[in-house]
């Protein structure tokens, strides 16, 4: 059985189709009397207005989406719930697609989306200035890069992420540790190079070789990850083992807790760590997690309001690149070792 049709709401209150819609569009062109005639049948009928054809017959749906790099991760889920605040006050709604790392995929919800007319198209690329990304903002569909830098011709919303790789290997040097790794990849994410050379940054800054930090790349930046990477340094020698861990993020650094921990490492006595993005998760971790904090709502709520912004005021509308600072939030993880105790 199809569903009722406006034809067979308007056959059933009497009326010509065009009254019909007045009803559902500009209710105050038609009377009380003929209006509830219109109500009635529609409620008798459970008729269900197609509102996707209706917006897009006007060119876009009344829809943004949020193409995330990975949802496993929950700060990109904090930073959606900042973009929903925005779309929820402007009677929008917001699609989640998890991207999974994955640039094919990227381009591939991309294509959808851009077939769907959403209104705009919040973005954590895979690839610093994505081709793909550039191509579809010149043909009309406005676009925001999350937590990454932006050509002149879009809008991006980020955080300093050099200076947030600089924080946390300065407070490792400050705890007293020299035998310091990173764990994080792949490079060709940008926020990962980017901590990465924030640390280099803090070693040179503070008389070492900035090639004095070990590295360790990882496939994903996941938890299980975190796990392979503590295995890995645990077989480096004793003599240069590093003896402090940051991490690309909170979910590497937790598989790393647990890999110590699994392993009869004392955290922060034989390994310290310190984390990226301070997720819910990481005050809670068994040994409570040292860490990077950035501001994830509050990215979200403003890209969400540039992109707004470029799509209902085009003419108007200047593109900006919005860095926000991000600061350290110290935990158990990196308790200060005693004098004496350099590693």
């Amino acid at each position: 059985m199809s569903a009722p049709s406006m034809k067979d709401v308007a056959a059933r209150a009497g009326v010509a189709l065009g009254t019909v819609s007045n009803v559902l569009n500009r209710p105050e062109m038609v009377s009380e009397r003929t209006r509830r005639r219109v109500l009635d049948a529609i409620a008798e009928l459970g008729f269900v207005r197609n509102e996707s054809a209706r917006q897009l017959r006007g060119g876009t749906s009344r829809t943004l989406a949020y193409v995330v790099l990975d949802t496993r991760n929950p700060f990109f889920t904090d930073v959606a719930a900042g973009a929903q605040g925005v779309a929820d006050e402007a009677g929008l709604a917001l699609f989640l697609c998890d991207g999974g790392e994955d640039r094919a995929r990227q381009h591939h919800y991309l294509d959808l989306l851009e077939q769907q007319r959403v209104e705009g198209i919040l973005i954590t690329p895979v690839q610093e200035d994505d081709p793909r990304i550039a191509a579809l903002a010149s043909r009309g569909t406005p676009v925001v890069v999350v937590d990454r830098g932006a050509g002149p011709d879009q809008c991006s919303v980020s955080v300093d992420d050099v200076l947030g790789g600089d924080l946390a290997v300065s407070h490792l040097l400050d705890t007293g540790h020299r035998r310091i790794a990173f764990v994080g990849g792949p490079r060709t994410i940008g926020q990962v190079a980017d901590r990465v050379a924030g640390a280099r940054q803090a070693l040179v800054r503070a008389g070492a070789d900035a090639e004095s930090l070990t590295v360790l790349e990882t496939d994903r930046l996941d938890v299980a990850e975190g796990r392979r990477a503590g295995q890995r340094l645990a077989g480096l020698p004793a003599a240069r083992r590093p003896t402090a861990a940051f991490c690309a993020n909170d979910m590497l650094a937790l598989g790393l807790l647990q890999q110590a921990v699994r392993l009869g490492l004392r955290v922060p006595d034989d390994l310290a760590i310190v984390g990226y993005d301070d997720i819910e998760f990481a005050a809670a971790a068994a040994v409570p997690l040292t860490s990077v904090a950035q501001p994830r709502q509050l990215l979200g709520r403003t890209a969400a309001e540039l992109l707004l912004d470029e799509a209902r005021n085009p003419g108007g509308h200047v593109h900006q690149r919005r860095v926000f600072e991000p600061e350290l939030v110290m935990r158990e993880s990196t308790r200060t070792r005693p004098a004496g105790a350099l590693g």
